[in-house]
């Protein structure tokens, strides 16, 4: 998403899904973050059924320089994905990159921020 070279980036993590209209509120997020901090270089990243996925993502993104990498899984809750994939996709990141620091943030859901505004939405 965004190609200039950063130190710090950001990777939007997300299921994925075979409708490529899916991916339309992932990108938005990612398009958001890139607008409230230019210094960051944004990708998203995709479990399956999506490219690029978050080896690939993270690749592009320290080719680009970026040495500090947080990862903002878009997940409601923490079920399987978020509690053993995503770890260990990780954990294969940073073996492949001993230099680079990647941050796993807590899913989207869990956020009690999140949780407040997705009630208001629920009420009107």
């Amino acid at each position: 998403m965004n190609e200039k070279h950063a130190e710090r980036a950001v990777i939007v993590f997300a299921h994925g899904s075979r409708d490529p209209l899916w991916r339309t509120p992932v990108e938005a997020v990612a398009s958001r973050i890139a607008q409230l901090d230019q210094s960051l270089g944004v990708a998203c990243a995709y479990l399956e059924m999506t490219q690029p996925d978050l080896i690939a993502a993270a690749d592009v993104l320290i080719a680009q320089g970026a040495t500090s990498v947080t990862i903002l899984p878009l997940f409601i809750g923490v079920g399987k994905h978020a509690r053993d994939d995503l770890p260990r996709l990780v954990q294969q990141l940073s073996a492949a990159h001993p230099e680079v620091r990647f941050e796993v943030r807590p899913a989207v859901g869990e956020d009690s921020a999140m949780i407040e505004a997705m009630a208001r939405l629920a009420i009107g």
